[in-house]
This record gives C-alpha cells, sequence and structure tokens, in this order.
C-alpha cells in the first residue's frame, strides 16, 4: 500500500492525483473525505488531511465549505503538464546530455527510442 521511500501524506496526495488523471474522479466530482481515506487506508486522519490540502495548494481540489473536497475545473490538464515537465526533467534532459557525450544525434536517439518501443512492443 505504502512505502518507506516517502511520507504517507506525498504517496497519499500521489494516488489521488493519479486518480484524477486516470479518470477516476472527473472534474468536479467530489472526492472522498479526509475521514474516509483515513478509515479506508486505516492512516492518521491528519495525515490524509494533509495529502488532501497539498492538492488543494496546486489547485487539483478545492473545498465547498460544509460539504467537500472536489476535482477542480482543469486538474487533469494540470497534473498532466507537471507530470510532463518532470519527465522531461528527469528523463529528457539527462538523456540529451549523456546522447551528448556518446556523440548521438538526435535522430541516432530517436532511432533508438523507437527500436526500444518496438521491442516492448513485441
Amino acid at each position: 500500500m505504502f512505502d518507506d521511500t516517502r511520507p504517507i501524506f506525498l504517496q497519499l496526495a500521489d494516488r489521488v492525483a493519479n486518480d484524477v488523471l486516470r479518470g477516476v474522479y472527473e472534474e468536479e466530482q467530489q472526492v472522498p473525505s479526509t475521514n474516509e481515506l483515513a478509515a479506508y487506508l486505516r492512516i492518521n486522519p491528519a495525515t490524509a488531511g494533509k495529502a488532501l490540502n497539498r492538492l488543494v495548494d496546486a489547485g487539483v481540489l478545492y473545498k465547498k465549505r460544509g460539504i467537500g473536497m472536489f476535482v477542480s475545473t482543469g486538474a487533469k490538464a494540470l497534473i498532466a503538464d507537471e507530470r510532463q515537465q518532470a519527465f522531461v526533467d528527469r528523463y529528457v534532459v539527462p538523456l540529451i546530455a549523456e546522447a551528448g557525450t556518446l556523440g548521438l544525434s538526435t535522430p541516432d536517439i530517436v532511432r533508438l527510442i523507437e527500436q526500444k518501443a518496438k521491442e516492448s512492443a513485441q
């Protein structure tokens, strides 16, 4: 369920964001409450609240006073954009740097990626 590599509230925030990205929770749909998440996942309600508030701060969720938390309009695109940028920073930039060190051109990189993608699909 959770691992020891990162704080639980960060893992839970990522899990809810993943659910939004996959369409489990649609825009303007209510998400489980802090207490529902805490009971279901058997974690401290403060931890669940911290995860949801993190998503509120990021603009993924918004609060309706006395009702609960809901997925913001545009949340799916927001998450996808942030993840794409993180992907570029984490994988593409180092790939380009290493390719330059090896003397690989952009067409060489594209060819290698297409080759590996084809192998993976088989």
